[in-house]
């Protein structure tokens, strides 16, 4: 009898998505746990598909685990996560003009936020600001940039329009996740005389690969063991890592999920 392939389920939010799975894929066979990919245009499907039993593992964001566990219980697999997963977090940027230094200081503002199902630069920032004692509803302005709804923020293109919208003068402040604050600056797209960092929020993790909780055990432990195995340092791999953005794959239990599982619930 031929072995499992193990059905692995992700979002095609760019077109690099492919070469990655295609290189996943001969990946896993060298490691001995076969694997093959199917791609879906947004997370929705994604999940409907992993509890269709039609894939066995998804690549899920945040939001998309969250969505799995209230489903289950809180009894979903979570496999792995990437070492840039860990400790994510979001940035409130402000104009230097503005008189914005934190988030108390939002009240009659016009702030900026990226797609509705964005966990790092929507949902989380309006659980924190309601946190803080501001309704989002009456105590500023809200410009929400609803550009890649579906895909959860991973395409970054309202992150980029929040920044847009404060070089622009249209806003006063944005909410966007530190990964594309720092690539923008890396890249010299962000004016620093003009705009700043002013609050950061607590650290949450990001995506996973999850697995319902009656995905056979043995295999998923092989499964997650054969990609903790991809070194950085192993120049066959190392090009795939960098586009899927890590230097190396981690462990993840169910933990810094617990604020966008209550902003989700509170929503």
């Amino acid at each position: 009898m031929s072995e499992k392939v193990v059905r692995v389920g992700a979002v095609a939010y760019d077109p690099k998505v492919v070469t990655i799975w295609e290189g996943f894929r001969e990946y896993f066979r060298e490691a001995g746990v076969p694997t093959d990919y199917v791609l879906f245009s947004n997370y929705e499907a994604l999940i409907e598909a992993m509890f269709d039993r039609q894939i066995d593992i998804a690549w899920n964001t945040n939001v998309a685990y969250v969505r799995s566990q209230e489903r289950t219980g809180g009894q979903c697999q979570a496999l792995a996560m990437r070492n840039t997963d860990q400790d994510f977090t979001t940035r409130l940027i402000a104009r230097s003009d503005s008189g914005i230094y934190g988030l108390t200081d939002l009240r009659g503002k016009r702030l900026a936020l990226g797609s509705a199902d964005s966990g790092q630069a929507a949902i989380l920032p309006l659980f924190w600001l309601r946190e803080a004692g501001i309704d989002p509803d009456n105590d500023l302005e809200i410009l929400s940039f609803n550009s890649d709804v579906g895909k959860h923020g991973d395409t970054g293109t309202s992150e980029l329009q929040v920044l847009q919208a404060l070089h622009e003068g249209s806003v006063d402040a944005g909410m966007i996740g530190h990964v594309v604050w720092l690539n923008e600056q890396e890249k010299g797209s962000v004016n620093m005389a003009l705009l700043n960092s002013v609050w950061t929020s607590s650290p949450y993790s990001h995506c996973n690969f999850t697995a319902l909780p009656d995905f056979d055990q043995e295999l998923a432990s092989r499964w997650s063991e054969a990609l903790l195995s991809m070194d950085y340092n192993d120049p066959k791999w190392r090009s795939l890592m960098d586009l899927e953005g890590l230097t190396s794959w981690e462990l993840v239990g169910n933990t810094g999920y617990e604020s966008l599982a209550a902003a989700i619930t509170n929503n």
